[in-house]
């Protein structure tokens, strides 16, 4: 494994795809693991020790038909508006019970964004209860747990580690048709510590987020490859922010241009679907503010068509390549 800088200090240089991984036989005992501050702990085979909370976590979960991670290998893409708004329109249907689960540690903006800042968590004898922006919709956050808006998570691996398992096992989520999770950009601890501990659950696959440049489409890649190396199902990619129509004129501009084909010819290159766009709406960003749902503020905006789900599907993959598609 990887010094925790992946570079530098006193560790030598080295590639991180060099890594065994932790349940390899060469744990620990690979020329890539000389110099690792984990080596020993990989050695002694106390990493391939599978945790208990993945039993108790695939308990809890057993009642949630449908789990859908959202990904997005670049911060500041839209993720978390993306994710707050699937979940809003799947809630639309009053027949499905759903949960919003923000494991964006240090930089939770569910509670905001679906305006419930400020509310707190309260724990009864079947655990902690979600706090619901409508009756069939529930959220659970950090953000819940902080004394204020301002203050900062600063925490190591372990620990955040430590708060997913909780939200995952101590939550009282109840039954579910969907369970929505917006996770933080990259791959790391929080990615790794939500796939491991649904690993022994069905989770429908991760819906991935990225913009039209390449800038971001360069990180979606690798985002991409990490749900390989972990085999997470791709539901597939939504380009977001794609174009702007004026909301006077209807006129489309490209605000951020595809130099490089955009999120379809990738998804085409790479043989993964590709889910639609959602274009650039100034109003979503003052909904987010509010705390208000951009689907009910704005119903008549070319994005807020594009998340006009037809409940006549029951398949969330299905229902999200039907009527995101362009």
């Amino acid at each position: 494994m990887a010094n925790e800088s992946g570079f530098g200090g006193d560790f030598p240089l080295r590639s991180i795809s060099d890594c065994p991984g932790t349940v390899s036989e060469q744990a620990g005992k690979a020329s890539a693991c000389q110099g690792c501050p984990n080596q020993a702990i990989c050695a002694s085979g106390i990493a391939k020790a599978p945790d208990p909370a993945i039993q108790e976590i695939k308990e809890k979960m057993a009642s949630v038909k449908h789990k859908i991670l959202v990904l997005s290998g670049k911060g500041g893409v839209g993720k978390s508006t993306f994710s707050a708004h699937l979940a809003h329109g799947i809630a639309s249907d009053e027949t499905k019970q759903v949960a919003l689960l923000d494991v964006d540690i240090c930089g939770p903006s569910i509670p905001k964004i679906v305006g419930l800042e400020g509310e707190q968590v309260h724990q009864s004898g079947s655990g902690w209860s979600p706090v619901y922006v409508e009756e069939n919709l529930g959220v659970m956050s950090i953000g819940f747990l902080l004394s204020s808006p301002d203050d900062a998570v600063i925490w190591r691996g372990p620990k955040k580690n430590g708060l997913i398992k909780q939200f995952l096992r101590d939550v009282d989520w109840g039954e579910l048709d969907y369970l929505i999770v917006d996770t933080p950009p990259g791959t790391s601890d929080e990615h790794l510590s939500v796939v491991q501990y649904l690993s022994a659950t069905h989770v429908d696959g991760a819906v991935i987020i990225t913009t039209p440049q390449e800038v971001s489409l360069q990180d979606v890649r690798k985002e991409i490859n990490f749900c390989r190396k972990v085999k997470l199902p791709i539901i597939g990619v939504v380009e977001n922010m794609s174009g702007f129509v004026c909301p006077k004129c209807q006129h489309e501009s490209q605000i951020f241009p595809p130099t490089t084909g955009g999120a379809m010819k990738m998804c085409n290159d790479l043989n993964i679907p590709f889910l639609g766009k959602v274009p650039l709406d100034p109003r979503i960003g003052k909904s987010c503010d509010e705390g208000k749902s951009f689907l009910t503020e704005v119903p008549d905006s070319p994005a807020t068509l594009t998340f006009d789900f037809d409940h006549a599907y029951d398949n969330l993959p299905q229902r999200l390549s039907v009527r995101l598609h362009h």
